[in-house]
């Protein structure tokens, strides 16, 4: 289930874009706006959210590996970073998930 403020905000761009169908100019500055407000919460909270420890930041990235969702970073380049990140942990002797 999605959070329902989320929802909201989905909803309202997905009625900003039909109003503005066939529109180019308006539908750009629709995707304009949603860019900025998408490097204003990566460059601000979100960065500010980001894990601290390894295994927090192990656990965040298999996160987005099974649930998809970082734009930007292709779930093939995930796929090899957790590779990466087990066969480290497995070289330094900790325990890694499966």
């Amino acid at each position: 289930m999605k959070d329902p403020q989320l929802l909201a905000i989905e909803q309202s761009v997905r009625a900003a874009v039909a109003s503005r169908q066939g529109d180019a100019v308006a539908l750009l500055a629709v995707l304009r706006l949603l860019e900025s407000l998408h490097r204003e919460i990566e460059t601000g909270a979100f960065a500010a959210a980001l894990p601290q420890t390894r295994r927090e930041l192990y656990d965040f990235l298999l996160d987005i590996e099974t649930q998809g969702g970082w734009p930007y970073i292709y779930r093939r380049s995930l796929e090899s970073f957790l590779t990466y990140l087990r066969k480290t942990e497995a070289n330094a002797g900790h325990d890694a998930p499966a």
